[in-house]
């Protein structure tokens, strides 16, 4: 007697247990920016489960029937996913509140340098000229650091003629860099920005041919130099 008492209890149990569980379950809720107020026009609550989604509202209110165990993801165009696995419970809908983050990019530094046409640096590699430094003092050592760092070492006339040599070369680096960037957006030299500065020691134009030549016989030295170049530094153009 005492044994079919007792399995007609456990039945009870398990009766219990089995149906005081919802078969489905109203999901309910808001999705919020984690930083500020939002509105999310392209929400959707996707169960991942069954492959079915819906949209949400703009205002981030969403509804919908799902069921215990089923997958769901909160999705919104720029933000990170949101996940909630439904559980078994005996109440049958969920009011929850889910907070999406935006997605933060990261990206490289990089430097844009504007491209001077042909015309423009031709009339800068006409007017190189040497000319005698003066002595800078207070804001001109900003605008002239050049000028400033070498006038440190006397201000003999043998120090200035060194100075506007130094300051006249470096012009001349500015004229050549100029066109090897005007070279490299016509496609006509392939070279990368840090390269530059190796490759114009390495050329060494002579001053006359760079006020002078023709933009065509320009072109033609530089690429029959880049082609020395790279044939005695080849681990710089793998």
């Amino acid at each position: 007697m005492r044994k079919k008492v007792f399995t007609i209890a456990m039945a009870l149990i398990g009766w219990s247990y089995t149906y005081g569980q919802c078969e489905e379950i109203y999901l309910k809720g808001t999705v919020k920016d984690t930083a500020m107020f939002q509105s999310f026009y392209n929400l959707m609550v996707i169960n991942v489960t069954t492959q079915q989604g819906v949209f949400g509202r703009p205002n981030g209110d969403f509804s919908v029937y799902v069921r215990p165990g089923d997958k769901i993801a909160f999705s919104v165009k720029g933000y990170g996913k949101k996940f909630l696995v439904i559980p078994d419970q005996s109440q049958c809908s969920i009011d929850t509140v889910i907070y999406l983050s935006p997605n933060i990019q990261k990206f490289e530094e990089i430097t844009i340098y504007p491209v001077k046409t042909l015309e423009t640096i031709k009339a800068e590699r006409e007017a190189l000229s040497l000319r005698e430094t003066r002595t800078v003092t207070g804001i001109n050592v900003l605008e002239s650091p050049i000028t400033a760092i070498y006038e440190r070492f006397g201000q003999t006339a043998k120090s200035k003629r060194f100075v506007a040599e130094m300051e006249h070369k470096d012009n001349m680096n500015l004229v050549v860099k100029e066109l090897l960037r005007a070279y490299v957006s016509y496609d006509v030299v392939h070279l990368e920005e840090e390269q530059f500065m190796a490759f114009i020691n390495f050329l060494n134009i002579d001053e006359h041919f760079l006020k002078t030549a023709s933009d065509y016989d320009l072109i033609v030295y530089i690429q029959d130099k880049l082609d020395h170049y790279k044939i005695l530094h080849p681990d710089l153009f793998k």
